[in-house]
């Protein structure tokens, strides 16, 4: 364990240990874990939920650690995964014993309805459509309430606390004037409009925005529209059409929406109706308070939410995106494709947090594969959004990864942004019901929208489309090395365990990746550990999508077979990530291989304090 003396001279530390190239990169791993035959059964003790994140002792081991190694690079990458074989022409001798399982046979969403019985408006759960009326199967129907004007709730552009001031021909002064009439006279006349401009769209958004003018360029939306082909140019066509939904948000959200805070589980229920009424005064950027990012701003703590940054500087990655936006308000607009069901947004707050060296739970099922995404293959299982910890990541501008991809293809993901606080490490929030408007290709700078997409997922009790989406942000490490110590990847451990753990048995089991890689900097190999980890003390299965990383395929597949023919409980392999986090620290610029090092200490020779 962690008060263990680690020696990296010692025959197993030799056969782990990788040397970096000259670039910083370890080398490839030389060997994989071993496979041994048969299946154990499955523990399902209990686990204790008392335990600090780490004991005063152990925190000053790791810092011991970490200033042994001060003189090592702090900027060593994860293990490569450069090296591919191709899935159909591995044998089953070359893959080795496997406990992995065919997809179909993890727990999914039943295609039924889920007996959640009938809506109802609680404490924790707002609901923004009349229940009763919709209980007697009688539709959708706004819930009526009042207008509360305070930075607890969403402060509504339609709100009469909502005033500017206004320059009239008569008074000298600036007069105070509601706010959301200057918005009705500017969008009124966009919407009588047979088409509009991108011009006409900037004018009107600068005449209940006039402190923005000469601060805010509408560039990335004019050359949109203008170098956009003829034959498909519908957009001045449906900017009248988005100017008239935006106008009916008065008539379609009559509640206060309260916001998503920080330390509290609490849900929202919303139609979709509304979630594009919201939306297309978010493309029209009529939502009051919401243009201030600083640290004294009033909504410092929630995303932005108005499209400001989507509309401005051009690049190829606004084009794409803007497609993707558009397309989803074209068919919100049409009198036949309306969507008429419900999204449930949910935060949950992880009170309890387990003790990780005492759970005595073993291993869940696990599909991994490289092939799918979890968007796709995933339909019908609970899918993780590789989330940063405000909302939606960069979606409303740049950054095109998977959480902004998921976003786009999902854009009423985007009105989360308009009432969920920050996240925080023991915090996730769940989305049921969103709809998927379209396709894409690609990632990054290669991202492309690929067209529509028809959905055609059965809907729950509560006319939501089965589809749930869990939202977890994982730690964003400056410098790779910085992830290998315990109180990091308890962190991640808990924020995981916070979306994994499920209120009844009824739950489907989860669709992941490689969650917090990338532009987050985390080694593939830990975090697929920690998820393993997360699920089993959730009781889920997990299916495990690499991206076509078929190296961490084999890798996750063995190494799982391993874990479940020896019985290692999720206790003993939290022990075993403080040995290897201590060895890590330790090794200088030479990278440890979690996989290798998994299979040189978990195995029928290794004595019972090794695990």
């Amino acid at each position: 364990m962690a008060g263990h003396n680690h020696h990296n001279d010692s025959p197993q530390m030799t056969a782990v240990l990788q040397p970096e190239d000259q670039a910083g990169r370890p080398s490839p791993p030389s060997s994989q874990p071993p496979s041994t035959a048969g299946v154990g059964d499955k523990e399902m003790a209990g686990c204790p939920n008392d335990s600090p994140l780490m004991t005063a002792s152990q925190s000053k081991g790791q810092e011991a650690a970490a200033s042994s190694s001060s003189s090592s690079s702090s900027s060593s990458s994860t293990p490569s995964s450069a090296s591919h074989v191709g899935e159909a022409a591995r044998t089953q001798a070359e893959r080795g014993a496997s406990s992995s399982c065919p997809l179909d046979n993890l727990k999914h969403l039943p295609p039924g309805g889920n007996k959640r019985g009938h809506l109802s408006f609680t404490k924790t759960h707002t609901v923004l459509v009349d229940a009763s009326v919709f209980n007697a199967g009688a539709g959708l129907v706004p819930q009526r309430g009042k207008d509360v004007w305070q930075s607890t709730v969403v402060k509504m552009p339609c709100s009469p606390s909502s005033v500017m001031e206004v320059k009239s021909a008569v008074m000298k002064l600036p007069t105070p004037t509601r706010r959301w009439d200057v918005i009705s006279k500017q969008l009124s006349a966009l919407a009588k409009k047979k088409t509009a401009s991108a011009s006409d769209v900037e004018d009107a958004i600068f005449k209940y925005n006039p402190k923005y003018k000469g601060q805010w360029s509408f560039e990335a939306l004019h050359s949109f529209v203008k170098d956009f082909p003829i034959a498909g140019n519908y957009f001045p066509k449906l900017f009248p059409k988005m100017a008239a939904l935006a106008l009916s948000l008065p008539e379609h959200v009559q509640k206060a929406i309260p916001l998503l805070k920080s330390g509290h589980s609490a849900s929202i229920t919303l139609s979709q109706v509304q979630i594009s009424c919201l939306l297309a005064n978010a493309f029209f950027c009529t939502f009051p308070h919401r243009n201030a990012t600083g640290p004294n701003a009033e909504y410092h703590g929630v995303p932005s939410i108005n499209f400001t940054k989507l509309l401005e500087t051009w690049s190829q990655r606004k084009k794409e995106k803007l497609r993707a936006v558009l397309h989803y308000f074209n068919v919100v607009t049409g009198d036949d494709t309306k969507p008429k069901g419900l999204v449930t947004f949910e935060r949950r707050c992880l009170t309890d947090m387990p003790n990780w060296r005492s759970c005595n739970e073993t291993m869940s099922k696990l599909h991994v594969t490289s092939r799918g995404t979890i968007e796709t293959e995933g339909t019908g299982l609970l899918q993780v959004d590789f989330a940063c910890s405000m909302i939606g990541g960069g979606v409303l501008g740049s950054g095109l990864v998977q959480e902004e991809i998921l976003f786009l293809m999902n854009p009423e993901l985007i009105v989360s942004r308009l009432f969920t606080e920050k996240l925080a490490d023991n915090e996730c929030l769940i989305v049921t019901g969103s709809q998927q408007f379209s396709r894409y290709s690609g990632f990054g700078d290669s991202f492309e929208w690929a067209g529509p997409h028809e959905d055609h997922l059965h809907r729950d009790e509560w006319a939501r489309l089965k589809r749930r989406i869990l939202a977890i942000d994982a730690v964003h490490f400056k410098h790779s090395r910085d992830q290998y110590n315990m109180i990091a990847v308890t962190r991640d451990l808990n924020k995981a365990f916070c979306g994994f753990k499920g209120r009844d048995h009824n739950e489907p089991d989860i669709a992941t990746g490689k969650w917090g890689c990338g532009a987050f900097n985390g080694d593939p190999q830990l975090k697929a550990v920690i998820q393993l980890m997360a699920a089993a003390r959730a009781r889920r299965g997990l299916a495990f999508f690499t991206f076509k990383d078929e190296e961490l395929e084999l890798g996750l597949e063995r190494t799982h077979h391993l874990l479940v023919t020896q019985r290692t409980t999720v206790g003993k392999l939290y022990g075993l990530l403080e040995d290897y986090c201590a060895v890590q620290q330790g090794s200088g610029r030479t990278h440890v291989d979690l996989f290798q090092f998994i299979g040189h200490n978990v195995g029928p020779s290794r004595s019972p304090h090794k695990l």
